[in-house]
């Protein structure tokens, strides 16, 4: 599988992620070891966790499962969400970011995690302080990167000044939600982490298993994600979302590819990102994400499967620039 750099770190991981959320969850111990197992057979080294993963027993199977290997592969977890009903045991504060990291090693039998996730973005604590937390763990050498997940861009951006301002570790890694029918990081995010040279790990290229083909206006499978979960049936449950998975998934079709491998290619194929994060329940599942590892797409089947969704609108909404308008006429044009 083929090798892509993480950021400015000079590690290199694979084309594909692979997300351990359903450890312990949808995937009991055995099946998860058979999907980790086929995973490093296909060349995976980057397996994606957080001690919020079934409350902490994903990250104890995937501890068991790295045994023998560690010093091979790229582990990374995340801090932030509640970790039990404790009013502390959540958030971004110093206190609970260095007892989250130390239970989290404790989980996974290792001495460092590669990589270390802001998860959520903490309102009520300042960022001064969580930069420093994340600061001293790497200092002390039990994390050796950080990232943030689910963040704002000028969240990302703020923090990049004041790491650099203080002397803080920046994150060298953000994880945001990315598919053809959740699209808003190319505004601001995407553009982000390539000018700075951040590493993008994107969650969810499937949409929850909405552009796996099952879905359409008239087609619900029984059981599902977006059925049995009602999270995801809100983020996905849009009429615009099933109208974009039904023509997509028959573009895949007439193309003779899975529409769960397609979806994952295209995000792949994007130059801002990194890798995208690949889950399943099983091994049945897991193949047509893993066959997207082999799976390049053209400029032209790129775009044409972009043309599915709208494309959002830039940041500043003059979106006659984004369509190449040139102006004209008087200066009060200009403004």
């Amino acid at each position: 599988m083929e090798l892509r750099l993480l950021g400015k770190t000079g590690v290199r991981v694979s084309k594909l992620c692979f997300g351990t959320m359903s450890f312990g969850g949808a995937a009991d111990e055995a099946t998860s070891g058979v999907m980790y197992r086929r995973c490093r057979e296909e060349g995976v080294n980057f397996f994606d966790c957080a001690n919020v993963y079934s409350a902490g027993v994903a990250e104890e199977i995937l501890g068991r499962l790295i045994k023998g290997e560690r010093n091979q592969l790229v582990i990374t977890s995340k801090v932030g969400f509640p970790m039990g009903e404790g009013v502390n045991n959540r958030g971004l504060s110093r206190r609970h970011i260095l007892s989250s990291v130390e239970a989290s090693l404790r989980r996974l039998d290792t001495d460092r995690l590669d990589l270390l996730f802001a998860h959520t973005f903490d309102p009520d604590t300042p960022m001064d302080e969580t930069l420093r937390a994340l600061g001293d763990l790497v200092q002390s050498g039990k994390v050796l990167y950080i990232g943030a997940s689910n963040w704002a861009a000028w969240q990302i951006a703020q923090a990049i000044g004041i790491s650099s301002c203080e002397g803080y570790p920046s994150f060298v890694c953000i994880q945001p939600m990315y598919n053809l029918v959740k699209r808003q990081a190319e505004v601001e995010i995407l553009p982000l982490a390539a000018s700075t040279n951040m590493s993008v790990i994107s969650y969810s290229p499937l949409g929850g298993g909405l552009l796996t083909g099952k879905y359409s206006k008239t087609r619900t499978p029984e059981r599902g994600r977006l059925v049995d979960n009602a999270m995801y049936a809100t983020r996905y449950g849009e009429t615009q979302h099933l109208e974009t998975a039904e023509r997509f998934a028959s573009y895949a079709q007439s193309r003779g590819i899975p529409p769960a491998t397609l979806a994952v290619a295209w995000v792949a194929a994007n130059p801002a990102i990194t890798c995208p994060i690949i889950g399943a329940r099983n091994l049945e599942q897991l193949e047509d994400s893993l066959a997207a590892g082999s799976l390049e797409l053209s400029v032209e089947a790129y775009q044409e499967i972009a043309a599915f969704s709208p494309t959002p609108p830039p940041a500043t909404d003059r979106s006659e620039e984004q369509k190449g308008v040139a102006y004209k006429g008087s200066t009060e044009n200009y403004k």
